[in-house]
């Protein structure tokens, strides 16, 4: 199989690479606006620079190259830059989308899209497929319709929400909530985290494993992938505090109306994944495992 993966030097991108050229004989084609981070050599492994809100080049790539399946991991994902700038996160969110699918159509390719926890309310979570949709934020309203484009394009698709990503980039810097804590603490910094907003955080490489599975079992449809623990972000913070033996007496328990953000943040997502792991065998690592693999203990302790 020839797999296309858009955002290819991005967190989710970087481990989808690895995994493929680690565990199957696919073909990879690995697009990014920018020059590769993650340069490895191996003949299965093809480089483009694409620009996907460019759409004249985005058909003629897809034209050319054929892929059998398209993984889009490509997005502005950052929620604050989303709700300051429209236009940008529009352009890129949806319009991209909408490129891609159209050309994705001309060659019978299988789509599969990555969206967010974002595209609900947070006032009734944990959230199954099936849950109504109901973004408060602007990122949010464009992952929604962003699903849309892809629901609605007659494609073989499926849609793949996540929640809260944890996990090492394999090149470059991409800072996450637990390399926060670790960071901050590890230089005795007292630190801020929420307690009043509730997630199913992600480990990476179980995100990336889910997305292979629907890739080769071609299953349409909406699915669910995330971690299986019901966590704050402050029982992520203290947790990790635990794990690397660091000063909790840091870490203060605050809630969300302490911090003024551009975007309202949902307060109950996280996510229902027993439709994920009965079609796909999805099967996530806890949160205690996810950490254990992303900060392997140091000899001194920490």
């Amino acid at each position: 199989m020839k797999i296309l993966i858009t955002g290819a030097n991005g967190l989710l991108g970087q481990h989808l690479i690895k995994l493929l050229l680690d565990t199957t004989a696919h073909e990879i084609i690995a697009t990014s606006k920018r020059e590769p981070r993650l340069v490895l050599q191996d003949s299965r492994l093809h480089y483009y620079s694409l620009d996907i809100t460019d759409g004249m080049a985005v058909n003629l790539l897809l034209e050319k190259l054929q892929p059998d399946t398209i993984i889009h991991c490509a997005a502005l994902t950052q929620v604050d830059e989303c709700e300051q700038q429209p236009i940008k996160a529009w352009e890129i969110n949806v319009t991209a989308t909408r490129f891609i699918v159209d050309a994705a159509k001309k060659i019978n390719a299988f789509v599969i899209f990555v969206s967010t926890n974002f595209v609900f309310d947070g006032l009734s979570g944990p959230y199954k497929e099936e849950d109504t949709v109901n973004p408060v934020s602007y990122y949010g309203s464009t992952k929604v319709a962003a699903e849309k484009a892809v629901a609605e394009s007659g494609l073989q698709y499926a849609i793949v929400r996540t929640c809260l990503l944890y996990g090492n980039i394999l090149f470059g810097t991409r800072s996450n909530v637990i390399s926060w804590v670790k960071e901050n603490l590890e230089q005795g910094k007292k630190i801020k985290v929420v307690s009043d907003q509730w997630r199913t955080p992600t480990y990476i490489e179980d995100l990336a494993k889910g997305i292979l599975l629907i890739a080769e079992k071609k299953v349409v449809g909406l699915f669910h992938i995330s971690g299986k623990d019901f966590l704050s972000p402050y029982d992520m913070a203290m947790a990790t505090a635990d794990y690397l033996h660091l000063d909790k007496s840091l870490i203060e328990k605050v809630d969300a109306s302490v911090f003024t953000q551009p975007a309202k943040r949902p307060a109950t997502t996280g996510f229902v994944i027993n439709k994920a792991k009965e079609v796909l065998d999805y099967s996530p690592l806890s949160f205690i495992e996810g950490l254990k693999k992303m900060l392997p203990p140091s000899p001194k302790g920490g």
